[in-house]
This record gives structure tokens, C-alpha cells and sequence, in this order.
């Protein structure tokens, strides 16, 4: 355990920020979970029980042995972990939430691939709110100025950072991406070559913050680029990597293909100004899909980069329209000129420079507010 003045010893939540959410929904409908293995949903989701009678675990032999037989708790509150693992899932729930959703709540939770399977012939479409769980973030910690530092060590799933230790981070990281590959991989999809694909995960950090290159990714794996292309869409659905597309309009000359990557667990990033950009990209999409899950607005992450080369790290638009703007620096720079340019484009969006160890906080007289990262940070979710 850490002592009491190591600077990463930054206490947990009370309760992680969906909690209150997964409860309100649970009186409508069923309640579907995901999210990246070990981010805390079962935890989460045991948070919310009134008995342990209420869980049933795939994954245990007596739980899976009841849930065939249809034999479940006499309560009123039922939890299924990994239950997506029975061929027949879908139906299974539908079934119950069709007799029963009246009468009990039902809580769902699974690895990455419950977030896929739901798609395939969903039959219980309307009977279902589904809730996207992200690591911890500057605000959910607390929105102190110490928490940045710890979070750009650590990472944000909560073993790594609660351990308080760098050390045990990277041990952490590195069994995280091997099970990533040889569990949650290959037990999604038929995988030939798992060694290169392991190499791939492995070598992905040292690229994020640059537009992605299938290209130069499959000369340096010899393999086909049908077949980096897959392994890359693998990746993302298993919530290893996201993927940001750029933003285009009609009066930018704005690439349009290139995708950006970054990592849910951005503490294997090397490069110090790639790992804090990651880390503020994925602050960001925990805004934006906390937004979509829980009010439904048609938000996006992206980013903007035009033909003459000028950049910025973040857009969020709504509707398509750019509704803010979102750089990233390491110290107190000047305003970038990609930000300039864009914001010039578009006055009224919300522009942000944050830096990760500066100390100035300012608003630019281009309208850009400069500030230490945790001011818009601390602002989110």
C-alpha cells in the first residue's frame, strides 16, 4: 500500500460517475454496461446491489448452472456479468425483461464484446439503456491540481492508479495488452497470426498524437494492409484504441481520411507531449459519450488538420457543428497557428490551449483561453 506522502496517493471516488445514472434507468429499463475490461463495471455494478444473492456471474460454475435452469434469486434486483458468453443471451434477457421488467431491475455487465454483440440482430431493441464506463478522470477524482500528474504516471484504471506505484503500473500495462490480445481477441475473432498482432498493439503507442498509417504499419509487420486494417479495427472494438476522424467543411481544405489513435490506458505512451495529449483525448470522449449515453445529443469527437499542414488536437461537434476546439501543450506556449486559424474560422466555437505543466491562464486576444490543463479538465465528467 502507499504511504501516506507518496505524491500518486489520491483517493478513489465515493462512487464512480455513472452510478447515479444506473440507477435512475434501472427504473425504466434494463441497463447495459461496457466498456473496457478492469474499468470498474462489476465493481460498479455490485456498488448498486441490496443483496450478493442478486449476482450471477457466467463465469462461475453454480451461477451458469442456475442461469440455464432458469433458476435465479427470488429478489428484485437481478445482475448478469458475462452473461453475452451464452450463445442465446439475447433472448434469454428478453425473455425476462418481458415478464419480469416490471417487477425487477436488471443490471448487465461484460467485456468488450458485449458492446458488439448487442448489435448483431438485436432483438431487444427498446428494452435497454446502454452506458459506456471510462477510466478515472480529472474530475471524477476531485478536480485538484495534483490529480494530473497522477493520472498522466498511472493511467486512469483504477488498480494501476489507486496502487500509487509507476512501477506496478507498467507490470499492470504490459499483462493488460497481452490478455487484451490473447483473451479478449482472439476469443472475439479468428486470429492466425497472434504474435504480430501483439507486436502491433505494442508498437501503436510510439505513433498516437500522428494521423495512423495502415501503409507504413503493414511494411513494418509484413503483413497485408487488409489484414493491419483488421487487426487495427479489433483493437478499437475491444476498447484497447479509439480512433478520431478528421473534422472537414466546405470553406477548410481539410484532410479526410487520415484517422489519429490514442489508447484507454494512455500510461503506455513514451513520448511525455503524446501521452498528455492522449490523456486529454480521452477526457474528452468520456465527456462526449457520457453525453450521448445519458442526454442523447449527436456529438463527435475529431480532430482538424487541413492540406498546408496546420493542426488541432481536438473539435467536439454537435450536429456537425464545431462547438469547441481543444489544443494540447506541454508548457506555457503561444497560441498555436492552427488553433488561430480555426478559431478565425469560427469565432463563436469555444477554443482551449492546455498545457500540462504550465502555470499561466490567460484569454489570448484571439479569443483562446490558455490555461493549465486542469481548469477545462476539472470541467468535465
Amino acid at each position: 500500500m502507499p504511504s501516506a506522502d507518496d505524491p500518486f496517493a489520491i483517493a478513489a471516488p465515493a462512487h464512480r460517475y455513472l452510478r447515479a445514472q444506473v440507477e435512475e434507468d434501472l427504473a425504466l429499463k434494463m441497463v447495459f454496461i461496457g466498456g473496457p475490461r478492469q474499468v470498474g463495471k462489476t465493481s460498479l455494478a455490485r456498488s448498486l446491489l441490496p443483496d450478493p444473492a442478486c449476482e450471477l456471474n457466467y463465469d462461475v460454475a453454480a451461477h451458469r448452472l442456475a442461469l440455464l435452469r432458469h433458476e435465479l434469486p427470488a429478489t428484485d434486483f437481478w445482475f448478469f456479468d458475462e452473461i453475452h458468453k451464452y450463445r442465446g443471451w439475447r433472448n434469454y434477457l428478453k425473455g425476462l425483461f418481458d415478464q419480469h421488467g416490471g417487477r425487477r431491475r436488471i443490471l448487465v455487465t461484460g467485456s468488450a464484446r458485449l458492446d458488439l454483440y448487442r448489435f448483431g440482430g438485436d432483438s431487444l431493441q427498446g428494452r435497454y439503456f446502454y452506458l459506456r464506463l471510462h477510466p478515472f478522470s480529472v474530475a471524477e477524482l476531485g478536480g485538484q491540481a495534483d490529480v494530473v500528474p497522477a493520472l498522466l504516471a498511472l493511467g486512469g484504471f483504477p488498480e494501476p492508479f489507486l496502487s500509487a506505484s509507476e512501477r506496478f503500473a507498467r507490470r499492470w500495462a504490459l499483462a493488460y495488452r497481452e490478455r487484451l490480445v490473447r483473451e479478449e481477441i482472439s476469443g472475439l475473432e479468428q486470429v492466425s497470426d497472434l504474435g504480430r498482432l501483439e507486436l502491433l498493439a505494442a508498437t501503436l503507442p510510439e505513433r498516437v498524437g500522428s494521423p495512423l498509417s495502415l501503409n507504413s504499419l503493414r511494411e513494418d509487420l509484413q503483413v497485408s494492409h487488409q489484414t493491419v486494417s483488421r487487426w487495427a479495427d479489433m483493437l478499437e472494438r475491444v476498447y484497447g484504441i479509439f480512433r478520431l476522424a478528421p473534422f472537414g467543411a466546405p470553406r477548410l481544405r481539410a484532410v479526410k481520411k487520415e484517422r489519429k489513435h490514442y489508447h484507454y490506458d494512455w500510461s503506455v505512451v513514451p513520448d511525455a507531449g503524446a501521452r498528455f495529449e492522449n490523456m486529454v483525448a480521452s477526457h474528452l470522449l468520456k465527456w462526449v459519450e457520457f453525453q450521448i449515453d445519458t442526454e442523447g445529443r449527436d456529438l463527435e469527437l475529431r480532430y482538424f488538420r487541413d492540406i498546408d499542414g496546420r493542426e488541432v488536437d481536438f473539435l467536439i461537434t454537435e450536429r456537425r457543428q464545431p462547438i469547441a476546439m481543444v489544443e494540447c501543450k506541454l508548457g506555457d506556449d503561444v497560441v498555436s497557428p492552427g488553433l488561430r486559424y480555426l478559431k478565425a474560422r469560427f469565432p463563436d466555437v469555444i477554443a482551449w490551449q492546455v498545457s500540462a505543466h504550465g502555470v499561466r491562464d490567460y484569454l489570448s486576444v484571439e479569443g483562446v483561453r490558455v490555461a493549465p490543463a486542469v481548469r477545462l479538465l476539472r470541467e468535465l465528467v
